[in-house]
């Protein structure tokens, strides 16, 4: 075994040092007067209790999740009961991802807020050091638990060192568990994060901005506090957990499809180079977040979104050059080759170089149509004046253009990609575009950390230019917000399509026919799941805001003394409305991402669920885009007021009709853009996971290498429906007895 594979988890631990040294210095920064830290603490203890309720329910469905797993290791010949262990870290890592994330949020949003009153500079230096916390730590536990539990299983699984072998093939799909376990805390986390976040954020501005003409984050208002939690366990949390799922999956699709390439020469690291270069990318790209981190500097005065890009963007081309050197390194001179397709090294770091235009290019697009000033956004702004139903209509139009620029990009990633290495150069330059997670995190992360300093200095009564200061970095951390997003898209589309890559050859399909009518049927069913899953998140949200604004009402008009400031709002009681409401309405969505690829997988087999995914892939995708653009466009729309526009001739400002107008549209796009949106990226990721993990148990049952011969086709009725009931054998067996005794009578 190589002693490089050491550097893996051992890069791992560097970042999470970095994450403890950067957040001990956070901590000591000045948190503020009494009023301050008492609003903050308000905020961190709601945080915590959210993902407290929300643990304990993840605890319950992972127990359920791990005997299911416990069984599929136990009765296939290519899995492990060991894939338990995986799915258990897997999940702990990704829940410890977006507490890390939340913890660090809620201590340097009142020092934010703080620092503010100092310089604008100080204020991102310290937003901007929270952020890079998440990154760095989000990153650093999950190159050091894959790298690991590699080692772990290599050493357990391939006593013979062979690379192509079957034990290697054991060794990597029980290390599907730790994706697995990743990417389901992750769903939970978004859609549970976001539905909080959200029925917060939308009672709040429809009783307090729009009924009682409050400013935003008044403290006379009650729902504020449950408004500023939910930045952090949606955006904070819910990202964290998101992109420490991507990066996961990303990596573990590239180790499964670089088990199936084959070496023209010998390589030095045992036959083990294609499976080895992406945990070293990964691993690479920490160094490379961290140089683009401390690039990240701002002037009093100076332009915050431009530091931030030039940070970005320095990381992406160091990331860049050292790939070159890695690739060249690890893999050998000679000619490689997967399911027909042969190149050479040269040809991987042209897929890597891809990878990383295919996420700026998203990142820049997302911008275009979600950023103050430019036309998407100046549109809606324009068609406020006219009233709330054009700016509703504006914003759904803005979404649906902004999918054209993101869906070609996508398409010539993949085709670039593919022609430069295949199958493999697909799922590398997914690596390669995820290389900088931690900076894109650290980048993510500041937009709500500067969100909730602006919260806290309204409700501490700071000085008005610490308000305009923070607001500056609100603002952009709204655009940052969005690319984000767009970043996250990007990447869970290329990573599903090297996870399905990885479910064919696992599954041992050669090709799909989409002309089949069971396969034709799974496409459309997929292409459903999205909208069946937005509109339950969307009403979720809905039904959630509807008890807060009662909430609200019930306070403004039962307590005397709220809106003359002088009677404190029952905060904790919003609180709760919002944490009840998250728990109870995640559980649907998620249950609909996990059996969905199970029932259809052993009922109608491998061709199939491919279907399934496919659909699924290329709806979400869409989905993901419009949507969150959306939401973004509408909310910088409203953002825009606050400074002024001019609309035919008239400065119009808060508080005019066209200001109102916009509030609208921006209540209409919060679901959309931190709910069903960000979801949409772990919902397609989930599934593919999912089939993953079972496509060497339904690939026993359908077929393939060592399945026992199919029995022969039954006449007439039954003879459609003897498949299926074959596949549920294997998990129901009982209902497979009732249909077989069902459709034996005449």
């Amino acid at each position: 075994m190589t002693p490089y594979l050491y550097a893996v988890p051992a890069l791992g631990v560097f970042a999470l040092i970095y994450t403890w040294v950067r957040a001990g210095w956070v901590a000591r920064q000045d948190a503020g007067n009494e009023r301050m830290t008492t609003i903050a603490g308000y905020i961190a203890d709601g945080a915590v209790a959210f993902l407290r309720a929300e643990y304990k329910v993840l605890a319950l469905f992972g127990l359920i999740a791990g005997v299911f797993l416990f069984y599929l290791g136990i009765t296939s010949g290519n899995s492990s009961p060991v894939i338990v262990i995986a799915f258990l870290i897997g999940g702990v890592f990704s829940a410890l991802a977006g507490f890390i994330g939340m913890k660090i949020a809620t201590k340097a949003n009142v020092r934010t807020a703080q620092a503010a009153r100092t310089s604008l500079a100080t204020a991102l230096n310290v937003s901007f050091s929270g952020g890079s916390v998440m990154g760095m730590g989000v990153a650093g536990l999950a190159v050091l638990g894959l790298g690991s539990l590699f080692i772990v299983f290599y050493k357990m699984f391939v006593p013979s060192g062979l690379a192509n072998g079957q034990e290697m093939e054991k060794a990597l799909e029980v290390l599907t568990g730790f994706s697995l376990g990743a990417e389901s805390i992750a769903l939970f986390a978004r859609v549970g994060g976001g539905i909080y976040t959200k029925a917060a954020d939308v009672g709040a501005d429809l009783v307090g901005k729009v009924e009682a003409g409050i400013p935003e984050d008044d403290p006379r208002n009650p729902a504020t506090i449950a408004d500023n939690v939910g930045d952090n366990v949606g955006d904070v949390a819910g990202m964290g957990a998101d992109l420490f799922g991507s990066y996961v999956a990303t990596i573990l699709a590239t180790m499964v499809l670089g088990r199936e390439v084959q070496l023209g020469s010998a390589d030095q690291f045992g036959g083990l180079s294609p499976i080895f270069l992406p945990m070293a990318i990964a691993g690479m790209g920490i160094l490379a977040s961290l140089v683009g981190i401390l690039c990240v500097r701002v002037k009093e005065g100076g332009n915050v979104q431009g530091a931030l890009n030039t940070g970005n963007y320095i990381a992406v081309a160091v990331s860049a050059v050292a790939s070159y050197g890695l690739i060249v390194w690890i893999l050998p001179a000679g000619a490689l080759t997967i399911r027909g397709v042969t190149f050479d090294a040269l040809h991987v770091f042209y897929a890597v170089l891809v990878g990383l235009g295919v996420g700026t290019l998203m990142s820049i697009i997302t911008e275009y149509y979600t950023a103050m000033g430019k036309r998407p956004v100046m549109s809606i702004v324009q068609q406020s004046s006219t009233g709330h139903a054009t700016t509703v209509i504006g914003g759904l139009a803005v979404g649906m253009e902004s999918t054209v620029l993101p869906i070609l990009v996508l398409a010539a990633g993949i085709v670039l990609s593919f022609r430069a290495a295949g199958l493999y150069g697909v799922a590398i330059a997914a690596a390669g575009m995820m290389a900088t997670t931690a900076m894109q995190l650290a980048i993510d992360a500041f937009g709500p950390i500067a969100d909730n300093a602006g919260g806290i200095a309204e409700m501490s009564e700071l000085p008005k230019e610490v308000r305009e200061r923070t607001d500056i970095l609100d603002a952009v951390g709204n655009t940052t917000a969005a690319t984000g997003k767009g970043f996250a898209i990007a990447s869970a589309a290329l990573t599903s399509l090297a996870l399905f890559a990885a479910f064919m050859g696992t599954a041992h399909i050669d090709t799909i026919d989409i002309s089949n009518a069971d396969v034709l049927a799974g496409l459309f069913v997929g292409a459903m799941i999205p909208f069946i899953f937005s509109g339950l998140a969307i009403a979720a949200v809905g039904r959630a805001a509807m008890a807060m604004v009662q909430e609200v009402r019930r306070q403004f008009r039962e307590i005397p003394g709220i809106m003359e400031g002088t009677a404190r709002p029952e905060y904790e009681k919003c609180v709760a409305i919002s944490t009840a409401a998250a728990i109870r309405e995640m559980i649907l969505p998620g249950a609909i991402a996990l059996l969905s690829p199970i029932l259809v997988g052993f009922l109608f087999g491998p061709k199939v669920l491919g279907g399934l995914l496919a659909g699924v892939t290329v709806s979400g995708v869409l989905m993901a885009i419009f949507q969150s653009n959306a939401g973004g466009a509408w909310d910088n729309a409203k953002k825009s007021f606050e400074k002024g526009v001019l609309i035919d001739g008239v400065m119009q400002y808060k508080g005019s009709d066209a200001h109102k107008a916009s509030v609208t549209g921006d209540t209409v796009g919060d679901p959309f853009k931190d709910t069903s949106g960000p979801s949409m990226n772990i919902l397609i990721k989930l599934m593919s996971i999912v089939s993953l993990v079972i496509a060497p148990h339904i690939a026993e049952h359908a077929g393939g290498p060592g399945a026992a011969a199919p029995a022969p086709a039954p006449p007439r009725f039954e003879q459609a429906f003897r498949p299926h009931v074959r596949y549920s054998e294997t998990l129901v067996p009982a209902a497979a007895r009732l249909l077989r005794t069902a459709f034996h009578r005449e």
